[in-house]
């Protein structure tokens, strides 16, 4: 049988938990995860500075759109999904690029370059196995080490205030700061707490304890709810915000889905030997295509409902150790929350109105933690005169740009805006530095 339960397992890939025991789960799933799926459309409603209406409505978009892709994945249709306990959300990969394509063309642009480009993780998830040699981890590994790194400006940005801060003189105020500190000191103490259920929840509470000094402070505007803010439903309007297409938006965010596809292939890898199902054979090829299909299938989804780009999230791999529940029916009362979330527009509302500084002091300790992933992976490589070169060029093109944009400035538009993002540059460079370089390895003995 392919299908071996672990020991440590309660309820396996095809178990049906009872309704408390899959709740249970579930929430626990939901806790994880909800930050990380608002996260990414607070940033880049704050970077384009979006009223609170849109941000609201981003923020409520992008947990319907989770919800929606998490079923697919759990359920699997056809050659789409991967028919475990997968969840999605946006990939913090995508944020640097959207706000490159957002602050040249708005949200119509955004949801055109990503919808036009999610056929790329589509197309990889057939043709994987061709590519292995293009894309390795060390190629992966820069691409996640970069994507961390760039983040932190944004993190370190949120902490002094935002970009409404920046034009109000107000950024860096000790308020500010300390708000920032007091979440990113909360979230390090809950992590580290031996109790499983404080540590999953640590960046929640970290969130609530900076709101309520937020609050305390005056740094939360009630002005700006309304009745019609609070009431009603959130309904899922297609193409609300129009649609628009740039080739270089589109070369750009079609990079990072190439880089999503590996992610995603690791995480249902993973996600398949917690769960006790084989990494290896036509059903493992199937079912990791199936999850990178889905991916591509549910980006190009979201785009259409007006929400980024969504990947699996590596957290549920971590939570299905915790509990022993890897049942995919659990996906299904995790889907529905996340849904039913995303249609009440005081969800959104109430997180839309999260200061600056709060959602600083989670992201920053949340980004450093991908640039950690990335030394990981390539740490995990062999490290040879050729790879030393790769990393040496990659970095330093990468960080060059991410540090210092000004050095395209003559360059033609189209260059310009392909290669504004150190995630970008580097990534081609790192993917045609392992391609071309040829090192001839001495041997010592």
């Amino acid at each position: 049988m392919e299908n071996q339960k672990p020991a440590d397992l309660i309820y396996g890939i095809e178990d049906r938990p009872s309704f408390k025991d899959a709740l249970f789960a579930a929430v626990q799933h939901l806790l994880a995860i909800f930050v990380a799926i608002i996260t990414p459309p607070l940033i880049i409603a704050g970077a384009l500075k979006l009223d609170l209406e849109k941000t609201s409505f981003l923020v409520s978009m992008a947990l319907f759109a989770s919800g929606v892709s998490t079923f697919i994945q759990c359920r699997r249709f056809g050659p789409i999904g991967a028919k475990l306990l997968c969840i999605q959300g946006t990939s913090f990969s995508f944020i640097g690029p959207i706000i490159s394509t957002g602050l040249v063309g708005g949200l119509p642009l955004i949801f055109g370059a990503c919808i036009a480009a999610a056929p790329v993780e589509m197309i990889i998830s057939r043709t994987f196995k061709y590519l292995r040699n293009v894309i390795t981890p060390l190629v992966s590994g820069i691409v996640v080490l970069l994507i961390g790194l760039s983040l932190i400006k944004v993190g370190i940005v949120s902490c002094g205030g935002g970009y409404s801060a920046m034009d109000n003189g107000t950024f860096g105020s000790w308020e500010n700061l300390t708000i920032s500190a007091v979440v990113l000191l909360s979230v390090l103490f809950f992590n580290r707490c031996g109790n499983k259920y404080l540590r999953m929840s640590s960046i929640v509470l970290g969130i609530l304890l900076g709101y309520g000094l937020a609050f305390a402070l005056g740094k939360v505007n009630l002005d700006a709810l309304s009745s019609s803010a609070l009431g009603g439903l959130n309904v899922p309007m297609p193409f609300k915000y129009g649609l628009d297409f740039n080739v270089s938006s589109i070369i750009a965010i079609g990079l990072v889905y190439m880089i999503t596809a590996i992610e995603a292939t690791g995480d249902i890898t993973a996600n398949s030997m917690i769960s006790g199902l084989k990494v290896e054979g036509d059903s493992y090829l199937k079912r990791v295509s199936g999850g990178v299909m889905a991916d591509g299938f549910n980006s190009l989804l979201a785009g259409v409902f007006n929400s980024f780009p969504n990947s699996i999230f590596a957290q549920n791999n971590g939570i299905i150790q915790l509990t022993g529940v890897a049942s995919r029916y659990v996906g299904y009362y995790i889907a529905a929350m996340l849904v039913l979330l995303g249609l009440f527009p005081v969800v959104g509302t109430i997180f839309s109105l999260m200061p600056d500084p709060v959602l600083g002091g989670a992201t920053l300790l949340m980004f450093g933690t991908v640039a950690a992933a990335g030394i990981r992976i390539i740490a995990s490589y062999h490290i040879g005169r050729k790879e030393t070169l790769v990393l040496g060029v990659s970095l330093s093109l990468g960080l060059g740009v991410e540090l210092m944009p000004d050095v395209l400035t003559h360059a033609p538009e189209a260059v310009r805006s392909i290669f504004s993002s150190g995630i970008t540059t580097g990534g081609v460079a790192a993917i045609l530095s392992n391609l071309l370089i040829r090192v001839k390895e001495e041997n010592n003995g």
